[in-house]
């Protein structure tokens, strides 16, 4: 049973909710806007009622104390970047003239300017666009969207909390702008910065805010004395404040350790910490500092990032012995609901008994509320939750989908020569070389081209039963056809098929392979209106057929030149997937690799010369804490070489990574042995072809020269600049020319344009080395 006071204090709460909608009204409504389709108007009111839709699914689930300022048009940092006036020069003339068009500028760019650098948020596969900062930089509140989305929750009667990126975390996210010197850190804005959010409160106070959620996940890092103190400072001074609303200070993803006694004796009213997962170690040293004394805590007990049910008996617990640790006690997921899809009950395909192993944000949402009816009126008023959640997860542990003998067999014989690729790089440099015949700076792509409305069309067909498998894959051919005619033409030197059969990079592997489950309607924001459905890793993984080698062979078949084989790592099908939480994953990712290793080995058997394995969630799923990384990267590393690992000497392995912070694991990069990498490298101008020249990598690689994650069509001019750059720092008989990523979200008009100018710099470049 638990206390009177218990009673009186638990109530449930959740930072943030699904921003799409339903059926991703908010991606259609900006998308439109974008084509000119929608009016300013209209988006906007289709946003309002997305949020008032949200709020009301929480508040009729039982939520307490709904978020506000979680939703957004394209990202929360942004947001937060519109929020303090931290606009960079060169958009405040677009911001100034229409502040909607000014902000998808920042996200997107134009023709004439730039974007934001984006990049991963901590170790999750959500986006955010980096904040560019330098030692003149002014800030100026702007809590019009703020305080606009708490009046309209507040005008619902429900109870909100608007929820801010914290000051600290701003900072450290922040990158120097361009022209700034490399060494400026933007945490020394600090004190420019907080008057800021001050004023900010203080306007939240003023529209109705009794609670104010600030978020400081990056605390959850490993963190210098100065970068402590500086928070330590930020929550005394914003503390302190006369005229604000009371603070609840939340960090998520992993545990808080040397900030937890600052924040816990911070003169702030709450504290929001997950207990999932690594995380669960702040109970531990909640408990040693002392707990919480007179103040709020905020216990995420249901993991916010993952999609298994809840063990409702564990986090009771956990809860009951919080109870004794601070003056309240309420109950939510471990972090924001964004990470996950909307809602179970959308799904059809997945056999009933599967589908009650799995819970999306409502069945979260519903689950916070469970938990916090339990633990303030004991376990008794929740008897059948308990029976019903204890059955399900029984059910799981013992089905035949979890386990397959002849999976866990092949695994366990597994020997330590299987990941380990002979001869030498240099050799083998020669022998792909002689095979390949390629120019100085050779060109290729990163693997897809754009799927179009009639590619989509035809898949739509072909599940309706409009055509059948013969029409559909006439289709197949005539896309191949196309895209590997465009190359030829445009003087590629590396061609790819194009992967039109393929609906994501790794849900087409996932619905090929064992132990997978797909998704109709499970959509989980990436970035921007780039929304994907994250198969879920139920059980253990085997490939009952080859998945690529046909439509490779094809493409192949059509020219002289090399076609990319290309397959998704093993890390990437873990870290894009919702991963199983019943055994390690270095288990999981080497029944993968294994799965991936006859893939490949088929490719080269069909005469495939190339084979690309990419892994761009190599960085994204490194630990937050360095403590845990090399145990990871040990993992990680060997998983891909058990993938590529057997090939003969003269095929030449490729590997690619984007959208994230690369200097931290160059060694990991070695690693893994591949013969060439691509990398994202565009929006920061090469800085990872100096991060790899400083650490002395010695393969070949493509730093990226096209931004694709944006509309504008780079000149031959700037797409040489940066070869000229990226020659720097890497040797022109090393260098290769490749897009930063896939060109699959990207329309036909520009990937010409923009193919034919790279192509064109790549030849600029050559003669000029050719002249030197």
């Amino acid at each position: 049973m638990t206390t009177k006071s218990a009673a009186a204090a638990a109530r449930a709460t959740v930072y943030g909710y699904p921003r799409q909608g339903r059926n991703r009204e908010l991606k259609k409504a900006v998308e439109g806007y974008w084509k000119g389709r929608v009016t300013a108007e209209a988006l906007r009111a289709t946003a309002a009622e997305l949020r008032r839709t949200n709020w009301l699914q929480l508040a009729d689930a039982g939520i307490d104390e709904v978020p506000t300022g979680d939703f957004s048009y394209y990202d929360h940092v942004l947001d937060t970047t519109v929020m303090v006036g931290a606009i960079p020069e060169r958009h405040r003339a677009a911001v100034a003239g229409d502040a909607l068009d000014g902000y998808f500028a920042m996200a997107r760019g134009t023709q004439e300017v730039a974007p934001l650098e984006m990049t991963k948020w901590f170790d999750t596969n959500y986006h955010y666009l980096v904040p560019e900062l330098g030692p003149d930089s002014a800030f100026t509140a702007d809590s019009a969207k703020q305080a606009g989305e708490l009046k309209e929750a507040l005008a619902l009667g429900l109870t909100a909390r608007p929820v801010l990126v914290g000051p600290v975390t701003y900072l450290l996210l922040a990158k120097p702008a361009p022209g700034m010197p490399a060494d400026f850190e933007p945490l020394t804005l600090l004190d420019r910065l907080l008057p800021v959010y001050a004023e900010v409160l203080a306007d939240l106070r003023a529209a109705g805010a009794e609670w104010v959620q600030l978020d400081e996940p990056a605390l959850v890092q490993d963190r210098t004395p100065a970068e402590l103190n500086a928070a330590e400072r930020a929550y005394r001074d914003l503390g302190g404040l006369a005229d604000r609303p009371k603070l609840l200070v939340a960090s998520y993803f992993d545990r808080l350790g040397e900030a937890l006694p600052m924040l816990a004796k911070a003169p702030v009213d709450g504290l929001a910490l997950d207990f999932t997962g690594a995380a669960a170690a702040n109970l531990d040293a909640l408990a040693s500092a002392g707990g919480l004394p007179g103040k709020r805590l905020v216990a995420g007990v249901v993991n916010g990032r993952n999609v298994w049910v809840n063990d409702l008996a564990a986090s009771l617990s956990t809860l009951g012995t919080l109870l004794g640790l601070a003056d309240r006690v309420d109950v939510s997921a471990s972090c924001s609901l964004l990470h996950v899809p909307l809602d179970t009950a959308a799904e059809r395909d997945i056999e009933p008994q599967i589908l009650r192993w799995l819970a999306f944000a409502r069945q979260k949402s519903a689950e916070v509320v469970t938990l916090a009816r339990g633990l303030a009126r004991g376990t008794d008023a929740i008897a059948a939750d308990l029976a019903a959640n204890r059955a399900d997860l029984a059910s799981r542990a013992d089905s035949p989908v979890t386990h397959d003998p002849a999976v866990r067999a092949r695994a366990s014989a597994v020997a330590e020569t299987d990941g380990r690729r002979s001869p030498s790089y240099a050799e083998r440099a020669a022998a792909q070389r002689a095979h390949l015949g390629l120019p100085l700076l050779p060109t290729t792509t990163i693997g897809s081209f754009p799927q179009t409305g009639d590619l989509r069309a035809a898949r739509a067909d072909l599940r309706a039963g409009r055509i059948d498998t013969a029409d559909y894959e006439e289709r197949i051919k005539a896309e191949i056809q196309e895209v590997i005619s465009f190359q030829e033409k445009t003087g590629i030197d590396v061609l790819v098929h194009g992967e039109p059969e393929r609906n994501d990079m790794v849900q087409y592997f996932a619905e090929r392979l064992t132990g997978y489950l797909a998704t109709q309607h499970g959509w989980v924001q990436s970035y921007g209106t780039r929304y994907v459905r994250p198969p879920i890793l139920a059980g253990d993984i085997s490939r009952p057929e080859p998945m690529t080698v046909r439509w490779t062979s094809y493409a192949q078949s059509l020219t002289e030149k090399p076609v990319k084989g290309m397959l998704t790592g093993p890390v990437t099908m873990l870290a894009w997937s919702f991963v199983r939480d019943d055994q390690p994953l270095a288990d999981t990712a080497h029944q993968v690799a294994l799965a991936l290793r006859d893939e490949v080995h088929d490719l080269e058997a069909a005469g495939t010369s190339v084979i690309q394995v990419d892994e761009p969630a190599l960085r994204e799923t490194l630990p937050l804490r360095s403590a845990d990384r090399a145990g990871y990267l040990d993992w990680a590393t060997e998983a891909f070489r058990l993938t590529t690992s057997g090939v003969r000497p003269d095929t030449q392995i490729h590997t690619h990574m984007c959208y994230a912070e690369f200097g931290d694991i160059v060694q990991a990069i070695d690693d893994l042995d591949a013969d060439v990498i691509s990398l994202e490298a565009a929006r920061s101008r090469m800085q990872v072809a100096h991060e790899l020249a400083a650490h002395g990598y010695p393969r070949e690689a493509g730093p990226g020269v096209w931004d694709i994650h944006s509309p504008r069509v780079p000149s031959t001019d700037e797409a040489a600049e940066l070869l000229r750059t990226g020659l720097k720092a890497i040797p022109a008989e090393r260098l290769w020319v490749n897009p930063d990523c896939g060109l699959k979200t990207r329309a036909w008009p520009e990937t010409r344009a923009s193919l034919e100018h790279l192509v064109t710099a790549a030849r600029t470049i050559r003669d000029e080395l050719s002249r030197s």
